[in-house]
């Protein structure tokens, strides 16, 4: 309950006055313990961690809420969330949305693994939420170039229910769904987009 009205307190915040855009510069000089895992720029270089450049500002912003109120659950961002302000989360949000958003270095040698990915987006609609170059939108992640072994990660963990937080229903309805072959199919496309 105690999560919950921490979420609910947030949400409240946003609404209960004109919408403050956040500060990048603040955002910035406030992310530098994000940076450890993150990468300095927001790209991660850390296995299993996504990169949080050119995400969206509100999406950022509510997945800090997520672990901050507990719905969310990491250990590692556990510590850190609990000392962000509202301010902070909307700072963050604002810096982490100004950055050019991550792009995979590597080509793309599994062509037919991305074919097979592609497929698997549009049989689940993945792009009626996530957009149709999969950049995201408003409260909704950015997937394009995201590591792919993140993604896997995710999708796995929306599939088992072990991840909640954030469109847990809509995602756990969807990644139920899919098959082993198709989740590994869908992160390799999704991770070669740019």
């Amino acid at each position: 309950m105690t999560r919950l009205l921490a979420a609910l307190s947030f949400c409240f915040s946003l609404f209960a006055s004109p919408l403050v855009a956040g500060d990048i510069q603040a955002g910035k000089a406030r992310a530098g313990v994000c940076s450890f895992c993150h990468g300095a720029d927001g790209v991660s270089k850390m296995e299993y961690t996504p990169s949080l450049a050119g995400q969206p500002d509100l999406y950022i912003q509510w997945q800090l809420v997520f672990f901050r109120a507990g719905t969310r659950e990491n250990a590692n961002m556990k510590t850190i969330v609990e000392e962000l302000t509202n301010e902070d989360i909307r700072n963050l949000g604002a810096y982490y949305a100004s950055l050019p958003p991550m792009k995979n270095p590597k080509p793309d040698e599994k062509p037919e693994l991305s074919r097979k990915g592609a497929e698997a987006a549009v049989g689940r609609r993945c792009a009626s939420c996530h957009t149709d170059n999969f950049a995201g939108t408003k409260a909704t992640a950015r997937l394009a170039g995201q590591r792919e072994e993140y993604l896997i990660k995710a999708l796995n963990e929306y599939k088992s229910g072990q991840r909640s937080g954030g469109a847990m229903a809509a995602m756990t309805d969807v990644a139920y769904q899919l098959s082993e072959e198709e989740i590994y199919a869908l992160a390799h496309y999704l991770a070669h987009l740019n």
